[in-house]
């Protein structure tokens, strides 16, 4: 089983649209996708259609208390599952701030749930990590063994990205040492502009000149596939649909069709979480 943190401190990037769509191409493909929502804005969620009410259970429930993982999973398509977020989500910054281990809570539930033999047995699973460097996406950092950063081509790309690769590195010196980047995709990708190749051209540069042997970067690129401007994308989520429901012959659906290809077809470690259950479909 393969484990990916969909991540990026900044927002507004296609960090949402890539967990969502990336996880609907894989469910198509014919994996087993769980998509977990680790997102306040609960954007994951409702973009699949799912508005909880202020009394449902959601990832807040199982942070914070006794609830399991298995309680709130959502079938929202043929192989895809969602773990959904709801506003209330924001309060668990705070409230688990004085718990001791508070980093490893979502790690010990995920593996919870992959003992749970009534549960699907999943291929993917994928977070969609909130745009900070808090304690959620410290859970998100320890509970999985990828990481994929979305990336808008401009100027600013770059920006924040050597302390997004530090916090990678000390999670995986103190809590996940099989936690690795995957790679960068980039996002509403413009192929007319001058820009979006330069970008493009630093980021190799970057990785080529940061990646040390041992490192969880090492052996980190960008993704041949640039997931293009697409207004079907923009609007899939006002739908409550993935790109694949809404639009499956758009550029959108077509790119991140191509995105899942590439990433299936990545050979890396299976993640330590997914060992504690194996057993067939």
């Amino acid at each position: 089983m393969r484990s990916i943190a969909i991540i990026n401190q900044k927002g507004g990037v296609g960090k949402t649209t890539t967990a969502v769509n990336l996880g609907a191409a894989l469910a198509r493909m014919g994996s087993r996708v769980c998509l977990i929502d680790l997102d306040p804005q609960a954007h994951a969620s409702l973009h699949l259609g799912l508005s909880l009410s202020d009394d449902a259970p959601s990832i807040y429930h199982v942070l914070t208390g006794p609830t399991r993982v298995a309680e709130i999973l959502h079938a929202v398509d043929k192989n895809l599952w969602i773990v959904p977020a709801h506003i209330d989500l924001a309060a668990a910054e705070m409230e688990l701030a004085g718990e001791v281990g508070r980093e490893i809570i979502l790690r010990d539930k995920m593996a919870e749930l992959l003992r749970d033999r009534a549960a699907p047995a999943f291929d993917f699973l994928i977070i969609d990590c909130p745009p900070s460097l808090g304690v959620l996406t410290l859970n998100a950092l320890s509970a999985m063994s990828e990481v994929i950063l979305p990336l808008q081509p401009h100027f600013l790309a770059l920006h924040g990205l050597s302390k997004l690769l530090r916090t990678i590195e000390i999670v995986a010196q103190r809590l996940n040492p099989a936690l690795r980047l995957t790679g960068v995709v980039f996002c509403m990708y413009d192929a007319n502009t001058r820009l979006a190749g330069e970008v493009c051209s630093d980021v190799d540069e970057f990785f080529a000149s940061a990646a040390s042997e041992g490192s969880p970067w090492a052996g980190a690129r960008a993704f041949k596939t640039r997931i293009r401007r697409n207004i079907r994308l923009a609007e899939a989520p006002s739908y409550g649909q993935s790109i694949f429901q809404y639009a499956a012959s758009s550029p959108g659906a077509e790119d991140y069709l191509s995105m899942a290809k590439e990433v299936a077809a990545l050979a890396l470690p299976v993640s330590t979480a997914s060992s504690s259950r194996r057993r067939a479909g």
